[in-house]
């Protein structure tokens, strides 16, 4: 998503090419983009986004989990080595995950392990708005989560990581 699209645009486009330009909004899942494709046309980014989220909440179950297990850990194995999406890489850093103390980033890693054991997927938040330190906190209580509220959960976060990236991805005006 290197440029800005028009809500008329991507009303007036293919399913194929809308679910190609919007297939990233949602981590490595463009089934999500796909099924909002036949929510066409869409008076706004937020009802785009609402037939998107739509799309989130009525997948099953196993799609729902591949969706959040779909997302990287955060200041993870993937951001060491520099696999993230280039959107995860943004949101990582306008958190400040990459100036994380070797404290921290220990933090981070022991968070990561003890949450992956208990629920099975990774910790997801929308992390902007957030500094490190907040994200710390976050994790830290909502390891104390049942599997069920936490699944919800992340699903949730997951809903308001894609409305950030709409915003930074759609306008409402024609472009000229």
């Amino acid at each position: 998503m290197s440029s800005t699209i028009s809500l008329n645009a991507l009303n007036a486009m293919s399913a194929a090419d809308f679910t190609a330009r919007l297939g990233a909004i949602f981590e490595h899942s463009p089934w999500v983009a796909e099924r909002a494709a036949a929510k066409r046309p869409f008076a706004s980014v937020d009802a785009l986004h609402r037939a998107m989220a739509d799309a989130v909440r009525g997948a099953t179950e196993e799609e729902r989990l591949r969706l959040i297990r779909a997302h990287p850990e955060l200041a993870g194995k993937a951001a060491v080595r520099g696999e993230l999406t280039d959107e995860s890489t943004r949101e990582q850093k306008g958190a400040g995950l990459d100036q994380c103390s070797p404290e921290e980033f220990e933090r981070m890693q022991d968070l990561n392990r003890r949450y992956n054991e208990k629920f099975g997927f990774p910790f997801v938040i929308a992390v902007k708005g957030h500094d490190r330190h907040s994200i710390l906190k976050h994790f830290a209580q909502r390891l104390e989560n049942a599997r069920d509220v936490e699944a919800a959960e992340c699903i949730e976060q997951i809903i308001r990581i894609g409305r950030f990236r709409l915003g930074d991805a759609v306008t409402e005006e024609a472009q000229g």
